[in-house]
């Protein structure tokens, strides 16, 4: 009986081991390959959830088919010999209906085996056609270019490219310090047309100021010969008011002789001391 009963626990040990290895998950995100010994990587693409599959002789390959960043990096030359290197952010995934394909000619690996040197074909075929200075005024054009030669190339290999874009660009030293000292060769450009257009606008405006003194002079000149001596009693009696009020506000000043007797009750010895102040 105990044999019985031993041999029953065995056969149920080795049904439930061979139950567990006939059945596989497919998780999210995630798709499957089967593998037969007998008839090789079959065209089936095996979706998610729990299946079946045949001990020892099938094998489930697991590819994830979420989409991946990558960055491919590259120095190269562009087409007037400057070195330069870039960086680019590559969003893939693999071809869902072609994961049979990608198993049998790349492996799970794919990207690796793939993406390097597609990306560093591209931008070195790309960055050739444009200048150093053409890489900085045209990153739109040279971005485009660059991701739609990659994409076309990676579709040769199943792959899809869901975005790709320049991450970085850095130039060599020699351009670095050109560039440099053309920034500030155009900025001292800019401050010596200032200085010039202020010395210009500064002349202009001596010009404008004396021409207003020359005919502010000849105007008066015509008006002292037409008034004779009116006009210079009228301006020694104004320089006579100030003087007055100055002398006036002063503390110090407590007494203004008149120098002359009265003569009047109208102020006459106070404005020919006024008049004499002023001459």
């Amino acid at each position: 009986m105990s044999r019985v009963l031993s041999r029953i626990g065995v056969f149920a040990i080795g049904g439930l081991f061979v139950a567990q290895q006939s059945l596989y998950d497919v998780k999210g995100g995630t798709r499957a390959v089967i593998f037969d010994r007998l008839s090789g990587v079959q065209k089936t693409v095996v979706g998610e959830g729990t299946h079946f599959l045949i001990p020892w002789l099938q094998k489930a390959i697991v590819f994830d088919v979420r989409t991946k960043p990558r960055n491919i990096s590259t120095t190269t030359g562009s087409k007037d010999l400057q070195m330069v290197t870039l960086t680019l952010r590559v969003l893939h995934r693999p071809d869902v209906p072609q994961l049979p394909q990608i198993y049998r000619n790349l492996g799970l690996d794919y990207d690796e085996r793939v993406l390097p040197s597609i990306g560093n074909e591209v931008l070195k075929a790309i960055v050739a056609q444009f200048d150093a200075a053409e890489l900085i005024t045209q990153r739109e054009e040279v971005s485009a270019r660059i991701r739609q030669d990659l994409k076309a190339r990676a579709a040769e290999f199943d792959i899809a490219l869901e975005d790709v874009s320049i991450t970085h660009m850095t130039f060599g030293r020699e351009f670095t310090k050109a560039v440099e000292q053309k920034q500030i060769a155009q900025q001292d450009a800019e401050r010596a047309r200032f200085i010039v257009e202020k010395a210009e606008q500064e002349k202009q405006a001596a010009i404008i100021r004396a021409e207003g003194e020359a005919e502010a002079a000849e105007h008066i000149s015509k008006a002292l010969q037409k008034a004779g001596d009116g006009l210079l009693l009228v301006r020694r009696i104004e320089a006579a008011k100030e003087i007055a009020a100055t002398l006036g506000q002063s503390s110090n000043v407590t007494y203004l002789p008149s120098g002359h007797s009265q003569e009047s009750g109208n102020g006459a010895g106070a404005t020919n001391l006024l008049l004499n102040i002023g001459r």
